[in-house]
């Protein structure tokens, strides 16, 4: 599970540019349609919540103990019903929603692991 934390907390940070710049032009659509949607500022959540998850992932990557695993399972869990909640016309939310939910089922399985 070290492997694991370690290349999902540096792809988490990776992925929070794209999904930043993507969001912020999802954001500047919807403003410039009058559509009333929220699925930018959703995205901006998101990315942030994507970035603190692969700090996290990266800073407890060889603990032995749960609390990074749990804080991981709230800070991607988070993430992915804030973008799943309120993707709208930005679809691509939902696929960094999944990838959010990966990382926090994965953190449970860690935790799951580590009681045996």
């Amino acid at each position: 599970m070290k492997v694991w934390k370690l290349v999902s907390g540096i792809l988490s940070i990776v992925l929070f540019v794209f999904v930043t710049f993507q969001s912020c032009a999802a954001g500047v659509a919807n403003t410039l349609s009058e559509n009333g949607e929220v699925s930018g500022t959703a995205g901006v959540m998101v990315a942030i919540l994507m970035l603190a998850g692969g700090i996290v992932s990266i800073a407890t990557r060889k603990s032995e103990k749960k609390g990074g695993n749990v804080a991981l399972i709230v800070l991607f869990g988070l993430a992915a019903v804030v973008g799943l909640m309120n993707y709208g016309s930005y679809s691509d939310l939902v696929i960094w929603s999944v990838w959010c939910i990966i990382n926090a089922v994965l953190a449970v399985v860690a935790i799951i692991r580590s009681r045996g």
